[in-house]
């Protein structure tokens, strides 16, 4: 592999950045359109472990299958989405306050997902490109790595300050977490629209823009404070034209509502959400006839196509498939499971109350 200074140089971020296009400068001709619900969102995925990411962590037992999981009523999650940012709004700093378009995060918000907050200065110098990876990063996002480098500092630093991203992650952002998103990018079709589901801090839906200008992304997630950080990530690499975020769980956003249609895309990726089966609930309405999900799993992949390949299938899905993706790019390949959506499964209906024999129903007075 080249190892060469120059090349390490070239994206070690603060005094490392090449000159040329700014990659953090927002398009001043889009007219926003941001989301304007402030208050906090119950999370619909589960934290992911930031010291496994290729591993999920669940908080709950997989849904019945039968379609997608119905929304906690007791909570009131706006689904709304965040476009373009406006020439005269100004990233958020961290620490300062908060333009009211921003969702920011309540005092009683999860510390960062490794369980421990950092009280540390975060140091941008710990994104900086290990040598040994500067092919394999330059083969995967080509002339765009400038725009990985400030991606990748900006996860060391706000990610971190803001909770999405583990202290003990910022050394190894390249190798497990940046370029094994971005190997993933073989499996979608060239022009292709994809769904995020569960995006977090834009893993691996803003790094598929990254390194494929020509896909068209929507990042779904529904947590405020995250929301928050994408959208100002999405304006500073100035990437508001093909990527927008969507706050709100999945079955939100296949939903749809009166003044909104359901998304729907070509592919639909998630990295570290749910088991499959659950997974499935969640991104198969999302996806056109034909869609495929693509799924980021770790070394339980083959296990758990196993267990729930008759799930998915009830589902309206395919038969999962596993893959590896990135051999001879990367020392360690990603494993990922597709499945196509091959028909519309309708999710059960709510059973109406039974009348009693007076003619009226149960539980009216």
């Amino acid at each position: 592999m080249i190892s060469d200074e120059t090349t390490a140089g070239a994206v070690a971020g603060p005094g490392g950045t090449p000159p040329g296009p700014s990659a953090v400068r927002p398009d001043p001709t889009v007219d926003p359109v941001f989301s304007d619900d402030d208050g906090p969102a119950d999370p619909a995925y589960p934290e992911r472990a930031a010291t496994d990411p290729g591993e999920p962590a669940f908080s709950a037992e997989p849904a019945v299958v039968t379609g997608v999981e119905p929304a906690d009523p007791a909570v009131d999650v706006m689904p709304a989405f965040s476009g373009e940012p406006a020439a005269d709004v100004a990233p958020v700093a961290a620490g300062a306050a908060a333009d009211p378009v921003f969702a920011e995060p309540a005092e009683d918000t999860p510390s960062p997902v490794d369980g421990a907050e950092s009280t540390a200065v975060p140091d941008p110098a710990s994104a900086t490109l290990p040598p040994e990876l500067a092919e394999a990063a330059r083969a995967l996002f080509g002339d765009r790595l400038d725009l990985a480098a400030a991606y990748a500092e900006l996860l060391a630093t706000d990610g971190v300050v803001r909770g999405l991203i583990g202290p003990r992650e910022t050394p190894r952002l390249w190798d497990r977490h940046l370029l094994n998103c971005a190997v993933v990018a073989e499996r979608i079709p060239e022009g292709a629209s994809v769904i995020d589901v569960g995006s977090g801090a834009g893993l691996p839906g803003l790094v598929l823009a990254i390194a494929r200008p020509d896909l068209t992304v929507t990042l779904v997630e529904p947590l405020a404070r995250r929301t928050s950080f994408l959208i100002e990530a999405v304006q500073r690499l100035g990437l508001t034209r093909d990527v927008r975020v969507f706050r709100g769980r999945a079955e939100e956003a296949a939903a749809g509502s009166r003044d909104r249609e359901p998304l729907s895309a070509d592919i639909v990726t998630a990295r570290a959400v749910a088991p499959l089966d659950r997974l499935a609930g969640w991104c198969l309405p999302l996806l056109v006839s034909g869609g495929r999900l693509v799924a980021l799993k770790g070394a339980s992949a083959a296990e758990e196509i196993a267990e729930h390949t008759e799930a998915v299938v009830r589902l309206g899905g395919g038969t999962p498939e596993l893959h590896r993706c990135g051999d001879g790019v990367v020392e360690s390949p990603a494993t990922v499971i597709e499945v196509v959506r091959e028909r519309v499964v309708n999710p059960r209906r709510a059973k109406k109350p039974k009348r009693s024999r007076g003619g009226r129903r149960r539980g009216d007075r």
